[in-house]
């Protein structure tokens, strides 16, 4: 599971990259540059969703150790 959280986050983090090279800077809030607006904070979401998970496996593996 840790590695396919990782591969997710890797993705995610393409996505960002691919979305910001499609925003027009002249036109922040055109009909493209709103898509890739949208799908760069949806991948900030799913990497933040995916970090939160790593961090409650891990404390879940540290209760059940004790």
């Amino acid at each position: 599971m840790k590695i396919f959280t990782y591969i997710v986050i890797a993705l995610a983090i393409g996505l960002v990259i691919f979305n910001v090279t499609q925003l027009d800077f002249s036109n922040l809030f055109g009909h493209d540059s709103m898509i890739a607006l949208i799908g760069i904070v949806a991948a900030f979401c799913a990497i933040l969703i995916l970090l939160i998970f790593r961090m409650s496996k891990s404390i879940e593996d540290k209760l059940k150790d004790q």
